[in-house]
């Protein structure tokens, strides 16, 4: 997870910057023999359809970097996971205290790994396209690699728009990489990647780690619920930059429509389903599909740190010590990540004790299969444990992941499509319509079933479905609930002030316990309207990226 793992060099990263700006063109010349201005030739196309996805495929190494850094963003910035990576001047608690600056580790590594990869995409777009009109490569082989481009540019423009608002938006057809556009110039951008990857690349076949003609819609539905939640604005940002109260929710009802309209696609397609196990949805034995399934929608694959751009490290943050917590005579070491508290566990179980997914998101009590010892994950030991940030595959708690980082991360899966639907619906006051795509996931857990699910239910069931898979301050983001909802840590066991008092602990757990409580009331007074955006970033090597700051940093 450290910094030095991924520091580009300065040479690297100012070639691919130069790209930002080389996609302008100054040339209206549209004939078959001239792209974006340049003249074709042996030094602007690629040999053959292979070489095509071959050079598409090259933008992975800026997504697979990203795998487990989103968590650092997405779920640090919640009520749901804090981090003790290292030194409190670390990157990951940082960000579990809302103490993000334009130089913290992930912000710059995630802004910066994926205005890189669209770069990367725009030149492969340009390449590709001279080479299908140079003949080099066939219509098909064209539509893989151009839809595969798109697709990976749409989703980048997506999270950065989930992020950090109003960003600058460049094309092969050029832009400006410094100037920040209007969030709906953004979104028209997404929409325009995604729809024409849509209709380029082909119906999924069953391998998530190629995106698909559902794929594309399910990020389009994606998209538009997040649009159709109105992101707010720099202007409305600024009005609220320190203030601890949220800002109204809004819709759009046209857009949830369309979030709807793109779901059904998915839905109608036959090609995805829900696993009927839903412990089988995490771990390297169950990835790229291989139960048959269909529920992976679109996956980034990994194969560990020693052959890709960087193994997915969820395993590794969130298991990195799995039996030092002081018990059965082992040391005392704590997790890169950590759950925020026990009332997490507790609520859950409190609402639905017979859900089948509490017992998979997090882990309790955990067999050492090497030793056959018990090892509890609760106070005053400890607090519970990510399962989702373990590979399932193995029996009890075996998780050779830890060292070799090889599980892919889930970018999508059919549930999403499912929910999705479910929330749009309920937003335009159809209900009951909501019924039918929402009690699919309810009948897997085990759980009551609703003739028409509330607003709220919602919201609930995204925690019961998919904490800690990514989501979690996105969604407040969307429901203009973040604050209130970080605010929730108050009623948490550790946060009161006479939190040792109430138990008996060692000097490790108090320890322990005392971070805890330090994490907890530092992202109660810490989170304030500013954090609706991150902090536009340094480049990789520190230097200004010439982007207007988000309001409050």
């Amino acid at each position: 997870m450290k910094k030095q793992n991924f520091l580009w060099t300065a040479a690297i990263a100012a070639t691919l910057l130069t790209g930002f700006a080389s996609c302008s063109s100054d040339s209206d010349d549209d004939d078959n023999n001239n792209t974006s201005g340049n003249q074709i030739d042996e030094t602007n196309v690629v040999k053959d359809d292979a070489s095509a996805l071959s050079l598409v495929n090259g933008v992975y190494s800026h997504w697979q970097p990203l795998s487990s850094s989103f968590s650092f963003i997405i779920e640090l910035n919640s009520n749901k996971l804090i981090s003790f990576e290292g030194e409190e001047s670390e990157a990951g608690p940082v960000n579990s205290r809302f103490e993000q600056e334009p130089t913290t580790w992930y912000q710059v590594k995630i802004f910066n790994h994926l205005l890189l990869g669209i770069a990367q995409d725009n030149e492969a777009i340009t390449t590709i396209t001279n080479s299908l009109k140079a003949g080099k490569v066939t219509q098909a082989g064209y539509n893989a690699a151009v839809g595969k481009a798109k697709f990976l540019r749409g989703l980048a423009y997506l999270k950065l728009a989930q992020l950090w608002g109003e960003v600058p938006v460049f094309t092969e057809q050029g832009g400006s990489t410094t100037e920040r556009q209007e969030l709906n110039v953004v979104f028209n951008q997404v929409v325009s990647d995604l729809t024409d990857a849509e209709s380029l690349l082909l119906d999924y076949d069953g391998d998530p780690r190629v995106p698909s003609k559902q794929a594309a819609q399910a990020l389009l539905a994606r998209t538009y619920l997040v649009w159709g939640d109105n992101p707010l604005t720099q202007t409305e940002v600024a009005a609220i930059a320190t203030s601890q109260t949220d800002p109204a929710f809004t819709k759009t009802d046209s857009r949830l429509e369309k979030a709807i309209e793109y779901a059904d696609k998915v839905i109608s397609s036959g090609r995805l389903a829900l696993d009927p196990e839903y412990n089988k949805l995490y771990g390297r034995d169950y990835e790229s599909n291989k139960r048959g399934t269909n529920e992976h929608l679109f996956t980034i694959a990994h194969d560990g740190d020693k052959i890709d751009a960087q193994g997915n490290h969820q395993t590794h943050c969130s298991w990195t010590f799995p039996f030092q917590n002081g018990e059965n005579g082992n040391g005392y070491t704590q997790n890169h990540t950590e759950v925020a508290d026990d009332d997490l566990y507790d609520d859950w179980k409190a609402e639905q004790p017979n859900d089948k997914r509490l017992a998979e998101t997090y882990f309790i009590d955990i067999v050492n299969p090497e030793t056959g010892l018990t090892h509890h994950y609760y106070s005053p030991v400890y607090t519970p444990v990510n399962g989702k940030g373990v590979d399932q595959s193995y029996a009890n708690a075996e998780n050779l992941e830890i060292t070799k980082n090889s599980v892919d991360r889930i970018e999508i899966r059919y549930a999403e499509v499912l929910l999705t639907k479910a929330e749009a619906l309920v937003q335009l006051g159809r209900n009951t319509e909501a019924a039918e795509p929402f009690n699919q996931l309810r009948s897997r857990a085990g759980i009551a079933t609703v003739s028409a699910p509330t607003f709220d239910e919602i919201k609930r069931e995204w925690d019961y479905e998919f904490t800690y898979e990514q989501f979690s301050v996105l969604n407040s983001y969307r429901w203009k609930n973040l604050i209130s909802s970080v605010k929730e840590v108050k009623n948490y066991k550790h946060f009161a002030e006479d939190w040792e008092s109430k138990q008996t602990f060692t000097s490790d757990q108090k320890a322990y316990f005392q971070k805890v409580h330090n994490h907890l009331v530092a992202k109660y007074n810490n989170v304030r309207g500013k954090h609706y955006r991150q902090p536009i970033p340094t480049g990789l090597s520190g230097e200004a990226l010439g982007i207007a700051q988000n309001p409050g940093y």
